[in-house]
């Protein structure tokens, strides 16, 4: 796989040699158990696979490739290049300007730009709609675009059924930079209906087997439809794609579900007519990031710690799983870990952060989990682990551990 171009300063020495030892060892991607980081008093147990996927990589080195090439000019991006608030405001401090926040909501008018601006498009993609909007005032999209190809490779599963008359089922968050990007170019082509959840399948299930009323539908799934839906005849033939971020067994599940209600529809026989398989859709960094999480958490640990953006989907679905098996922590970096005492962290179901005390027990050896989500850089995990251990007189330092990856066999 390519390897990219990242700034220095996102990387760390630790967690590089990890990550190179795990792939010399296990190419194929069969061993999801975690990194023992033993420091004596803490142990510190990294997850399998996180960090940066190969398509925040490479929005990374398209942004700052551009600033570095264009001295002089104004440099704009659409909304957030990740959900990541270090590497953003580091595109902001080179002079980078935000067009819209993450909801897309304006923040500087698109009629101030010019055809002489250059306007990245974010690893999230962007609506068809925005795209015609700046090549009609002569800005290049295609060579400042930065969409994650994997986000493209649902773009164009969808547009493949589409082609085939079937109705795109995409599952996401309605409001999500990349669900509003995937929903422009499969309505584009096909009707298309976006679900946040299992419980949205099944109330759409409802309208696909006749058991509510038809009319009631514009409402129960008010702006998430595309234009002239018409539930009695777009529901037939479907398929199912997904946000990239979501959960990807949540995802499987949606499918799995609504082909079956398909099946009993319809005859058995002929649901390979009504239900298109689009399971290569689902992306392989959120994939192998949430088998690793599960792979970690069989090993009998204190707590866990999630690091990455609080507004990051992909991270948020990492800490849901670990909350199901032990005390969880979500923080966006080290220094809301304030004391061996306190911690400062997010909680993704109410929008909040919340100070815990004691959160580290008080008989050593203390056992942590730590993961962190794809646009969270390496740098930030490692700071993460030297604070911990900075609480406890370690038995082995992080240059030491270094040196015992680079000469493992």
């Amino acid at each position: 796989m390519k390897s990219f171009e990242v700034p220095i300063i996102y990387r760390s020495p630790l967690i590089s040699a990890i990550k190179k030892k795990r792939k010399e060892k296990d190419k194929m991607k069969k061993d999801f158990t975690p990194t023992l980081l033993d420091f004596g008093p803490v142990q510190i147990y990294l997850a399998r696979h996180f960090g940066f996927c190969y398509g925040v990589e490479n929005a990374i080195e398209i942004a700052f490739r551009t600033v570095d090439e264009n001295p002089g000019k104004r440099i704009f991006l659409l909304s957030e290049m990740i959900h990541n608030p270090q590497v953003n405001e580091d595109l902001q401090s080179h002079g980078v300007q935000f067009l819209q926040d993450t909801y897309g909501k304006e923040l500087i008018p698109f009629s101030e730009i010019t055809g002489d601006d250059i306007v990245l498009i974010p690893a999230f993609g962007t609506t068809l709609e925005i795209e015609k909007k700046l090549q009609a005032k002569g800005i290049q999209t295609e060579k400042y675009n930065t969409t994650c190809p994997f986000v493209e490779k649902v773009w164009n599963r969808s547009e493949v059924i589409a082609k085939k008359n079937y109705t795109i089922v995409i599952h996401g968050k309605p409001t999500h930079e990349e669900t509003r990007a995937t929903f422009s170019h499969a309505a584009a082509g096909a009707p298309a209906i976006v679900v946040k959840d299992m419980s949205e399948a099944k109330k759409l299930a409802a309208y696909i087997t006749g058991e509510r009323n038809a009319d009631e539908f514009y409402t129960d799934f008010k702006n998430q439809y595309s234009e002239n839906f018409d539930v009695r005849k777009d529901l037939q033939r479907i398929g199912v794609v997904n946000q990239t971020t979501m959960l990807a067994s949540d995802t499987q599940a949606i499918a799995d579900y609504l082909k079956q209600i398909i099946t009993q529809q319809y005859q058995p026989a002929i649901t390979e007519e009504r239900f298109a398989d689009t399971r290569d859709t689902l992306c392989y960094a959120t994939n192998d990031n949430q088998t690793a999480v599960t792979g970690m958490l069989s090993t009998e640990a204190d707590l866990a710690i999630v690091v990455g953006g609080y507004n990051s989907s992909n991270t948020s679905h990492l800490v849901e799983l670990c909350e199901e098996k032990i005390p969880t922590y979500f923080i966006n970096n080290e220094d809301k870990i304030i004391s061996a005492n306190k911690i400062l962290h997010y909680n993704f179901h109410t929008h909040k952060e919340i100070l815990t005390a004691n959160y580290l027990p008080a008989k050593p050896p203390i056992k942590i989990l730590i993961t962190s989500g794809a646009s969270c850089p390496d740098a930030i995990v490692e700071s993460v682990i030297k604070k911990i251990t900075g609480f406890y007189p370690v038995v082995t330092s992080i240059d030491e551990l270094i040196v015992q990856f680079e000469k493992a066999d």
